[in-house]
């Protein structure tokens, strides 16, 4: 097997356990019940959703944008921002899991196919959007659990998000054998989905983060997107 190929696997397999992790943390609820119904789990939500924009922000838009040119690249973008607004608008319809669990798989999915692609050309990148994961996929799995818990409290969640962790290296896998040698698929796809994470990012998760009478759950985002930042720096310094 080839070795960039193996390194993919390996870090689409560490960002995809975070899902069971985030789904973990979220059955701790009888630590800080409280906590967790008001700041903590508003600050959680605000904090995935700057990890989500430090990912839309310094991976998939200026890393897809230098593989196109500009006219394809603003139609992909606004094709992408559509796309999953016409995929939220259908599971709400239906009384889907919820927006949480949406974005976590629609913006983990084409991340980790292009990870799996960036990895032999651009390791940097690849490590950096492989943190961001991370980041993002903690919060939008603990608050999908709360969800899935909200609907069905006796529901074994935790399985079920371990089931999606081979979710990460299959893409990762495409993405190497399908996107490596393909400059312009795989730009499409990393804006597309920047399109499609900033949507959600403004339709479905900002607005949930705004508590009167307290100030600390916009500060999760800047926490959020200030890691994506950090790492960002690092990579490139």
């Amino acid at each position: 097997m080839d070795l960039s190929l193996s390194y993919a696997l390996l870090l689409a397999t560490l960002a995809g356990l975070s899902m069971p992790l985030g789904a973990a943390l979220a059955r701790i609820e009888s630590l800080k019940p409280d906590w967790l119904h008001d700041e903590g789990r508003h600050g959680v939500i605000a904090f995935g959703g700057g990890a989500l924009f430090a990912a839309v922000a310094l991976v998939l838009v200026p890393e897809g944008a230098d593989r196109l040119p500009a006219v394809p690249a603003v139609f992909l973008f606004l094709l992408g921002g559509v796309s999953f607004a016409a995929l939220d608008r259908l599971i709400a319809g239906r009384k889907g899991p919820g927006a949480q669990f949406i974005a976590m798989l629609s913006d983990f999915l084409p991340e980790a196919a292009a990870l799996g692609a960036l990895l032999a050309g651009d390791p940097g990148t690849g490590i950096l959007l492989m943190c961001i994961i991370i980041l993002q996929n903690i919060p939008e799995a603990f608050n999908a659990c709360r969800e899935m818990m909200a609907t069905n409290p006796t529901a074994r969640t935790l399985p079920f998000f371990l089931m999606l962790v081979p979710l990460g290296p299959l893409a990762a896998w495409l993405g190497h054998d399908l996107l490596m040698e393909a400059p312009y698929w795989l730009g499409g796809v990393m804006i597309f989905a920047g399109g499609g994470i900033l949507y959600l990012i403004f339709e479905d998760i900002a607005p949930q983060v705004r508590l009167e009478k307290t100030w600390l759950p916009p500060l999760g985002g800047i926490l959020g997107f200030a890691l994506g930042l950090a790492g960002h720096l690092a990579m490139s310094g």
